[in-house]
Parts: C-alpha cells; structure tokens; sequence
C-alpha cells in the first residue's frame, strides 16, 4: 500500500448498503425452487382433500399436544412471529435501520404467503380429528377443525426465506430454528394439524424465493463493479474488469489490470464444484479400486480455502502452477481465488503432433514431484494442465487435491494423467512416455485406477474412445511393463451391505404391515416346510442354471467346476451392487485368467446378458397376456385423462431426447457399437447347436427356476393357486422391479409382486408372507454361500 501524498484525500470507501446493492440480482436456479414449491404444495392439497387423517400424523399430533402446560404461554408468545406482529415487526425494524429493498420484501412476502394460504383454507375443507381424541388430550383445544395449511408456518417461512441473504450467517442460522418452535406451537395450540404445518413451511418458502425473482436479492450476480470494489476493500485498486465468456457449469472469471499494470485472472466459485459432489462418491463406490484420500469439502468457501493451500504446497515443492495472489471473498457474494494471468494452451486444445517427448517428460516429472511431497492432485485432465510460452506445464485447478496421501507416486494421478496424455497423443506415445518417466511400482499400482467407474467426467469425455479406449491403454500398460490384469476386487464396501441390510429390513418389516402383521406371521407358523425345503433348492439350482448360460456364451471350453463356483461368487457380487455390475467384473476377470483375451471376455459376458436379456423380456411379454387373463375383467379399465396426457408427454420427451445429437452420442452410437459386438460374437455360437442349447435353454431353464421358487413357497402357504399365472406374476414383477436402481432391485421387486399375486386372487397375507420368503431363500440365500466363494477363489488366483 502507498501512502497518499500530502493534502490529497483517499478516495471515498463504498458503504456497506452500498456494496450490497451491487450484487443484488436474480438467479434462474431460483425459478426451479418455486416450482417444487409449488409441486409440494400440491401434493399436500391432495392429501388434505382424502379423508381421514394419517396415524403417523395423529402420534405426532398427540405427543406435541401432551407438552407440558407452563410451555403453553411461551409458545403462544412466539407464534405471534408468524402472524401481522411479527411482519409489522420485522418490516419496522428494516426499515428503521434504513435497509428498504430488505422492508419491502419483507411486507410482501409475508402478506403474500397470508393471502395465499386464505385461498388454500377456500379450496380446501378443514380437516378433523376424531372426538374421542380431542376428549383425551389433556388441553382443551378450540374446535376438532383445522385449516389447511397453516397461516403461522407460511408467514414466518416467509419471512425466513425473504431475509436470508440479506443477513449474515450468524443470524441466518437462526431462522429455520424459529420456523421448527412456531409450528410447534401452532400446532400446541390447535390451529394446525403436522400435514398443515408442513405444508405451510414449503408455501412461506416458496412464497420467499418468488419475491427473490421479483425484487432481486443479494448474492443473486457477481457483476464487474462488485469485482472491483472487493478488490479495492482488498488493497489492489484495479483500473480494468473485463467478465471471461463463461464455459457451461464452470465458475465465473474476470480478466483484471491493475494501477501497476499487472495482469490478473480472478476465479469466482459460486457452488461446490461438482465432481466433489455426492454422485462423483456413490459412482466411486461401484468401481474395484477405492481411493481414501479426496477432500470433503463442505461451502464454497472452504473450497476456495483449500484450492489456495494446496496451490501453494504444490509451488513450495517445485510444481509448475500458476502464481497465487490473493484468496478472499466478496462481501454479500462468492468466495474468490486471484491468481496471476498466464499466456499459455490448455493441453486438451493442443494437437497431438505440437507436444513432444520433452513437454511429455516435463509433465510427468510435475506427477513425480507432486508424489514425492505426498500431495495427491486428483483431477490431472488434460484441461487441468497449462502450457505457456516456453512449454512449461503448469497445473491447476487444486480443487480435489490432498496431502498427506501414501508416500511416493499417488496411483490415481499416474492412472488420470495416462488417460488425459493418451486421449491427445495417443495410447502408444502415452504408455511410452509413462514408462520412461514413472517408476515400474507406480505404473503397477495405476493399473487398477484405469477402470471406467473409477475415472471422473471430464476424463470419460475427453477419451474418444469411450471404454474400449480405455481398456485398449490399460492392455498396452500391462504389456509394457510385464503385469498382469488386475484382480478383480469385490466392489462391495461396508457401508454399502450396512445401507443394503438397513434397507432389506426397513422394507421386510413395513411390507407385512399393508396387509396385517399379524395375519402374516399366522400364515408363516401354519406353512408347510416341505416346500419350503424345494423353494431353497431352486435358488442354488438356478445358479448352475447361470453357469450353463456362461458356457454356452464362450467359443472356448471353460472348466465346468470353477465356472459354477465363479457363478456362486457372482450371487454375492452380482446381487449386492446397482445393476449387478459385480457379476459382470467377476467374469471378465475370470474369463481372462481362463486364457480368454479382454475383448473376447467382455464379449463373452455381453452376448451373455444380451441373450439372457432378450430371452427374459419374450417371456415377460407372454406373462403380461397370462396375468391379464388371470385377472377378471371387472377389474381392468382403460386409463383415461392425466395419465394418457403424462404418458404422450413423456413419450415425446424420450424420443426428442433420443433424436438430440446428445441422444445420438450417448445412446444410438453405443447402442449400435455393443449391438454390432454382440452380433460378431453370436454368429460363431449359433453354429454350434451344443453351445446354443446352453445358452437359450440355460436362460430358460433360471427363469423357470426363479419363478418356480416363488410357486413353491406360494404352496407353502396355500395349497390351491393358478400356477401359470403365479410363475408370469414372477416374471413381471422381477423385471419391473430390476428398473429400479438399487441393489437385486431391492423393495421394488417386492412391492411388484405382491401386487401382482393379490390381482390374480391370492389373499394379501398369503401374498406378502410368500414373496417376502420367497426372495430370502432364493434370492439372498445364495450370497451367503457365495462370499465363501468369492474369497477362496481369491485366494487360488481364480479372479
């Protein structure tokens, strides 16, 4: 900082108010809110207009009413914050402080949320307790009515929302707590049901983000003016502010100059970056590798924090990066990163033949010296890496970056920087480029990252090849440094079977309610055993049934007992992960310890599930004509109204979807690619009678079994059923229920047979009972068995 010369005054400080008006603005994302708003609050006037009230919400109604009576005048107080008190209260005190825009909205918005939950309390009757509750709560009540929603919950959400932005995040943390203590009392004192309560919640916010795009909020836009003034509060008077064109989903950027004429690059993080989200993590969690040490990060703050920490380790180690200036954030507005401005090509924009082995080698040793100093980069895509005018790379954007990792080279920025070399220079160049550079360990340890599941979003796009490409470099890295395939590793974690437990037991118990618990236990105490002896019998005989389709898929002749344990294992594998993606890593794995190349391995098990696939859906179309001549015609009726009109809707959006260049991209191309694969594979298996009557007939012959399982327990229970129509029952509902993304189609295969068996005439106790079995014994049974099979071929280097 200069002193200012004698006699001259310092430029006039931008006030506070001032600098809030700056970033007042809307956001489009705000339009998305008040449309879920508006779907939940539709929901819940369907729910008011049924009749009677739910149970859950009668407990909660009665426990709330039993508080004790001296808390009666305290929360009767409180709610006052949701009537015209506590919005002439509130606008008052806005406007005395001189906050208007603030006032203003608050006026609007709480009178506005008062005047539409009028409108809903016309739409909608007020709903009623029965009497003889309201007689055994131990306070009197006004009247057994209650309107829907709740006029104190909409108000103080309201307000709650509307104020938010304007107030700091000590006094915002506030807010959601008062709303939660006035519905509480609302209901305490007989002006609201729960359902009302909560609904009313969800109107005052929605009423909250409409005014947000009417009068604009705070932190709503990152303009040019608020970029400066930061940086003046800052110390860096800047004389030019130039917004960057902005990339889809990327952070906002500002070319700056400053009084000295030096030239910065301004980074504006307004939301955590995506690829640290939830959906990056769960993806993760389905691949054979696992990596402990990606950051958690919770505010964009903090992610800025933390860019800025690791960006100055990486240059105290000697990595080229791009000087960091200043981090800080803009008040009432996003964090933000200053780094200097560098001239250079990002190397997803270079072409293949302008990087040489020197700029190859250069990079590379970037990798070693971030390894050597135990920092983990974790997001070395080829548009993370600068190059400047002189061919130095500099690395950026630190966001996943962490230290503190395992010692020497961190396998995952070996395996990123290997896919994002070879998508520009090629495979061959890359794996010889990595040989020459990075230990023969490292590389070995980087195998088993090359997996498609474990890689991020941009590294899967910026590959042109998709996952053949990717498989195509993790076969030449093999070959180059004489190692096998990596062992398949189960890509079940622990807290993957802890959520699938906690589920299959949340599911097992609330099933039987629908129907009786206690009919249901009646009907397990009375079934016959014998049965049930023959419905366990056929859950194991359909994983030899699984085998026979294995070896009927493969030209070559595979060992016939390490494929039926492999398909033992796969029960464990398959049937504990989303869409089964453990049955097939297990036999691909197998298949290339069997001798088999990777491609043919992988064609093996896609021609497998094609076949298996295609043979499932022939007999559940055949099933669908079984169930509806089952079911009495009384019973069906041909949708009319909304349902037709959603129907047309979605149909027309599936096929603009499908007609889009991304539809093509994503789905017709690797349609055709996996279709043109399956074909080359079938043609040398169909002429072949053997190995097509193992295929088709072993596909055949587990569905049959699958089904059968369900018919024997079913007998267990009751003796006389339609037999023809139970196995079709199973195998829609079996299909329908694999749609559905949860592990073994968890819940939703349940739920579909049970309805199915009650349509065809099957008692509901009798129903639940039998399929709840049913799935345990057949279904679940054989994982036990097969995670016994899964180590021990482990451990003989079977998989």
């Amino acid at each position: 900082m200069t002193a200012q010369p004698r006699g001259e005054r310092p430029p006039p400080r931008v006030g506070r108010y001032a600098r809030l008006r700056i970033s007042v603005g809307r956001h489009p994302v705000d339009l998305l809110r008040v449309l879920v708003a508006a779907g939940l609050v539709l929901a819940g006037v369907l729910i008011a207009r049924a009749p009677g009230i739910n149970p859950v919400e009668l407990a909660i109604f009665t426990q709330i009413e039993r508080l004790p009576s001296w808390s009666a005048g305290l929360l009767d107080v409180v709610s006052w914050c949701g009537s015209w008190p506590g919005v002439v209260l509130s606008t008052g005190v806005a406007l005395y402080a001189g906050r208007l825009r603030l006032g203003s909205s608050l006026a609007a918005a709480g009178v506005s949320a008062w005047l539409l939950t009028l409108l809903l309390h016309w739409l909608t009757t007020p709903r009623t307790i029965p009497a003889g509750l309201l007689a055994s709560l131990p306070t009197a009540l006004p009247s057994g009515a209650f309107p829907f929603p709740s006029v104190r919950e909409a108000v103080i959400a309201a307000l709650v929302t509307v104020s938010a932005p304007y107030l700091t995040r000590g006094v915002r943390s506030g807010g959601w707590p008062l709303v939660v203590v006035v519905g509480v009392a609302a209901v305490f004192g007989g002006h609201s049901l729960p359902v009302g309560a909560s609904v009313g919640v969800v109107l005052g916010w929605g009423t909250g983000i409409v005014w947000h795009l009417v009068l604009g909020a705070p932190g709503r836009v990152t303009s040019e003016r608020a970029v400066r003034t930061a940086l003046e509060e800052a110390g860096l008077p800047c004389v030019e502010v130039v917004a960057v064109p902005r990339r889809w989903l990327r952070p906002f950027e500002f070319d700056i100059t400053t009084g000295s004429g030096e030239q910065l690059r301004m980074t504006v993080v307004r939301r955590l970056h995506r690829l640290t989200g939830p959906a990056h993590r769960w993806r993760r969690l389905l691949a054979s590798v696992e990596d402990r040490y990606e950051p958690t990060l919770t505010t964009p703050a903090h992610e800025v924090a933390h860019s800025a920490y690791m960006s100055l380790l990486a240059e105290r180690a000697g990595v080229g990066v791009v000087p960091l200036v200043l981090a800080g954030e803009i008040e009432h507005g996003p964090p933000f990163l200053l780094r200097r401005r560098v001239v250079g090509r990002r190397l997803c924009t270079v072409a293949g033949h302008d990087v040489t082995d020197t700029v190859l080698d250069r990079i590379w040793g970037c990798v070693s010296l971030l390894g050597e100093n135990n920092i983990a980069h974790h997001g070395l895509q080829a548009d993370n890496i600068l190059l400047d005018d002189d061919d130095q790379p500099l690395i950026i954007d630190f966001t996943s970056s962490r230290v503190g990792g395992p010692a020497g080279q961190v396998p995952q920025d070996v395996a990123e920087l290997l896919a994002s070399v070879a998508s520009v220079v090629g495979v061959e160049r890359a794996v010889d480029s990595a040989v020459r550079s990075v230990p023969t360990q490292a590389l070995c340890d980087a195998l088993p990252h090359l997996q498609w599941l474990a890689m991020r979003g941009p590294l899967r796009r910026q590959l042109s090849g998709g996952r053949s490409r990717l498989t195509q470099l993790r076969e030449a890295l093999a070959d180059q440094i004489g190692h096998p395939s990596p062992r398949f590793r189960s890509p079940v974690r622990p807290v993957t079977l802890l959520v699938l437990i906690a589920v299959g037991l949340a599911i097992y118990l609330l099933l039987p309610e629908l129907s009786g618990f206690a009919q249901v236990r009646a009907s397990l105490y009375r079934a016959d055993w014998r049965w049930i002896a023959v419905a366990t019998a056929t859950g194991f005989a359909g994983v030899a049934a699984s085998a026979v389709t294995i070896l009927g898929s493969s030209r070559t002749t595979l060992p016939l007992g390490k494929t039926m344990t492999v398909q033992l294992a796969a029960a464990f594998t398959g049937r504990t992960t989303v869409a089964g993606v453990g049955f097939y890593g297990i036999n691909v794995v197998f298949l290339e310890r069997a001798g088999l190349t990777r491609a043919h391995a992988v064609g093996v098990v896609v021609l497998n599930r094609a076949m298996v696939g295609a043979v499932t859906g022939i007999v559940t179309a055949l099933s669908v004509l079984v169930i509806g001549g089952a079911v009495p015609v009384d019973d069906i009726a041909i949708p009319t109204g909304w349902p037709v009109i959603a129907a047309g809707v979605a149909l027309v959006a599936l096929v603009a979807l499908l007609a889009s260049p991304v539809g093509r991209r994503r789905v017709w191309t690797p349609l055709h690619l996996q279709l043109r694969e399956v074909v080359r594979e079938l043609a040398p298996v169909l002429r072949r009678p053997v190995r097509t009557l193992q295929l088709f007939g072993g596909a055949i012959v587990f569905l049959a079994l699958q089904a059968g399982g369900l018919a024997a327990t079913l007998a267990a229970f009751q003796p006389h059923f339609p037999l023809l129509a139970v196995l079709a029952v199973y195998v829609v509902g079996s299909t329908l229920g694999q749609l559905v993304p949860t592990p073994g189609g968890l819940g939703a295969v349940e739920a579909a047979t049970i309805a199915g068996l009650t349509a065809i005439g099957i008692s509901p106790a009798n129903a639940v009972a039998a399929v709840l079995t049913s799935r345990v014994l057949t279904f679940w049974l054989p994982a036990l068995p097969g995670l016994v099979a899964f180590r021990l071929l482990q451990r003989h280097d079977v998989i």
